[in-house]
C-alpha cells in the first residue's frame, strides 16, 4: 500500500492524500460505509458504486468468522469475489465486537473466549487466529487485535488494557509477517492506538505505534462514552505523534460534525455504522441540517429530499413520499434513506477534500458544522 500526501492545510492539521492498494486508489479524507456480514445494508454494489461513490467499504472479522464461515469466503476466492466488490477493502479485528460482548466473554493474556451472539456457541480469538481470519477473508487493510477500553475505564484498567493490547500487537505483527495473503494481493496490517482518555496513556501507545514503520495507523477507543471534548484532545495528541506520510484512520466515529473535527486534526479515514443505521430509523442527514422523516410536517411536502444532494434518490423522490414510506415500514423507505445518508457522507468528505486542495478548508469547516448539527 502506497500513501501519497497531496496537500495540507496551512491553518489546521487538515489533509488531503491518495492511498494506492492492489485494488484500487482512494482519496482522503474518505468515509468508508460499513458492511457488516460482507454487505451493506439494503444498498447493492452498483449503488455503492456509481450513485453513492464510495471507493472503500469494511467488513467486519467477527461477523464474517461466525456467518458465513471462512470455508465459504475461501471457496468464494476471497471476500471480494464473495460480495463482488472489485474495489479497496477493510475489516475490523472484531475487537469492538467481542468488548461488546462484555457479558460473554472472557479476556486471557491468550486472547478473547466468547459466545456468539447468534447461537451461543464458544469461541477463541488470539492475536493469530485473528490475523488468520483477515488473511482469509482478504481485505486490504487489516487490523490488530486489541482490547477496545470504555471510555469512562480507570486508569488502572486503561494502563492494563494497553498494555494487553501491546502484547498481543507484537503477537499480531510476527503472524502477518509469516503468512501472505492467498488471493495474490497485498494487504497491508494497521495497528491500533488505545489508552482510554488518558493523555500519557495514548502518548505511549502512540509512540510505540510510530516506531513500528506500519503502512498506515487506527486510533481506536474513542466515541465509546468518553466526552466529545476529550476525543478531540486524544485525537490531538495522538496525530502530533503518528507518522505524517502514513494515512490515519480514526475508527467507528461517524457523526458528521465529529468527522469534520478529526479532518481538522489530521485524520483521514472513517467508518460508523451511524449513515444506514439511523437512516432506517428515518433519520436524514442533509447540508442544511438534519431531517427526521417521521415528523408530520414533512406529510405534505412534495419538494425533492435534498434539492442539490449527491445521490439520484434525493431528485427521485419526495419528502412526502420517504415519510410515507418509512411510515408504513417499507424496505424502499430503509434503501432510499441508507443510500441519501451514504452519498452524503461521501459528498461530505470530497467536499473536505477539496477545501483542503483549495486552501479554504478553515474557512469552510465552522459553517458546515453549524449546519450539519442543525434540526430541521
Amino acid at each position: 500500500m502506497d500513501f501519497q500526501l497531496i496537500h495540507t492545510d496551512s491553518k489546521s492539521s487538515a489533509r488531503a492524500g491518495l492511498i494506492t492498494t492492489d485494488h484500487g486508489e482512494i482519496e482522503t479524507p474518505v468515509f468508508m460505509p460499513v458492511g457488516t456480514v460482507g454487505s451493506v445494508k439494503a444498498v447493492h454494489i452498483n449503488e455503492l458504486k456509481d450513485d453513492i461513490g464510495a471507493e472503500i467499504i469494511l467488513g467486519n472479522t467477527y461477523h464474517l468468522y461466525l456467518r458465513p464461515g471462512l470455508d465459504i469466503i475461501q471457496g468464494a476466492g476471497g471476500l471480494h469475489k464473495f460480495n463482488s466488490w472489485n474495489k479497496p477493502m477493510l475489516t475490523d479485528s472484531g475487537g469492538f465486537q467481542v468488548f461488546s460482548l462484555s457479558e460473554n466473554r472472557k479476556l486471557t493474556e491468550e486472547g478473547a473466549k466468547f459466545r456468539s451472539h447468534i447461537d451461543g456457541s464458544k469461541h477463541f480469538f488470539t492475536p493469530e487466529k485473528v490475523i488468520d481470519i483477515q488473511r482469509t477473508i482478504g481485505a486490504d487493510i487489516i487490523m490488530a487485535f486489541d482490547e477496545c477500553t470504555p471510555g469512562d475505564a480507570d486508569y488502572a484498567y486503561a494502563k492494563e488494557s494497553l498494555e494487553l493490547t501491546e502484547r498481543w500487537l507484537d503477537r499480531c505483527i510476527k503472524r502477518f509477517d509469516e503468512t501472505e495473503c492467498p488471493y495474490g494481493h497485498k494487504q497491508s496490517l494497521f495497528p491500533i492506538v488505545q489508552g482510554c482518555v488518558y493523555p500519557d496513556l495514548r502518548r505511549r501507545a502512540a509512540e510505540n505505534i510510530a516506531a513500528l514503520g506500519a503502512d498506515g495507523n487506527a486510533i481506536g477507543g474513542l466515541a465509546v462514552g468518553e466526552p466529545t471534548e476529550k476525543m478531540y484532545e486524544m485525537v490531538e495528541l495522538v496525530n502530533e505523534i503518528l507518522p505524517k506520510d502514513k494515512p490515519r484512520y480514526l475508527m467507528g466515529v461517524g457523526k458528521p460534525e465529529n468527522m469534520l473535527e478529526a479532518i481538522e486534526r489530521g485524520v483521514d479515514m472513517f467508518d460508523c455504522i451511524m449513515p444506514t443505521r439511523n437512516g432506517r430509523n428515518g433519520q436524514i442527514f442533509t447540508k442544511q441540517g438534519i431531517m427526521n422523516m417521521r415528523n408530520e410536517k414533512w406529510k405534505d411536502d412534495f419538494s425533492p429530499i435534498e434539492e442539490d444532494g449527491a445521490s439520484i434518490v434525493d431528485r427521485l423522490y419526495s419528502k412526502a413520499y420517504l415519510r410515507h414510506l418509512i411510515n408504513s415500514n417499507e424496505i424502499l423507505g430503509l434503501q432510499i434513506a441508507s443510500i441519501h445518508n451514504l452519498a452524503f457522507y461521501i459528498w461530505l468528505m470530497k467536499e473536505a477534500r477539496k477545501h483542503i486542495i483549495e486552501g479554504t478548508f478553515s474557512l469552510w469547516k465552522p459553517g458546515m458544522v453549524e449546519n450539519v448539527t442543525r434540526r430541521l
